[in-house]
């Protein structure tokens, strides 16, 4: 089963919190009420630039998602 490159998620101990979650590498999870990111990566050094470089772009791509998803329940 192939999943979506990103998925939406809530969790009732934190009801303030909306997740966004990145499934393909690099991994991460993006609290999208306070923009704090958890990466489920263990990086090493060398790629750690690698990562600086995209890591931009991928943030934004699941802002983007979560406001069109928002966008599709209205």
């Amino acid at each position: 089963m192939e999943l979506p490159k990103f998925l939406i998620a809530d969790a009732s101990e934190q009801p303030d919190a909306i997740y966004v979650i990145h499934t393909i590498y690099p991994r991460f999870i993006l609290n999208v009420a306070n923009d704090e990111v958890v990466w489920l990566e263990e990086f090493q050094q060398e790629d750690e630039k690698e990562l600086a470089d995209s890591a931009e772009g991928l943030l934004q791509e699941a802002f983007d998602f979560y406001d069109a998803e928002m966008e599709s329940l209205d």
